[in-house]
């Protein structure tokens, strides 16, 4: 991955948890308590009203790809 391109996704990161402190102490505490089975559902309400909504079992892959992009999140 080139370094500037991470550079610049940390520099985004830090003015995204600055916009919205509640979602990353959010992560945090869901992953305490996520495991396999766990169900994961998003929700968007466009600004005109509709509304999206998906949802996911999370697997045991899904917490090997989390923990990955954890350590490299923690690294860099």
């Amino acid at each position: 991955m080139n370094p500037m391109s991470i550079l610049k996704i940390k520099a985004l990161f830090e003015k995204f948890k600055g916009n919205h402190p509640k979602i990353p102490m959010f992560f945090s505490a869901a992953s305490k308590v996520m495991g396999e089975g766990s169900i994961i559902e998003i929700n968007v309400t466009t600004a005109d009203g509709k509304n999206l909504c998906t949802n996911m079992r999370v697997t045991a892959d899904d917490l090997e790809l989390l923990s990955q992009l954890k350590d490299i999140a923690t690294k860099n």
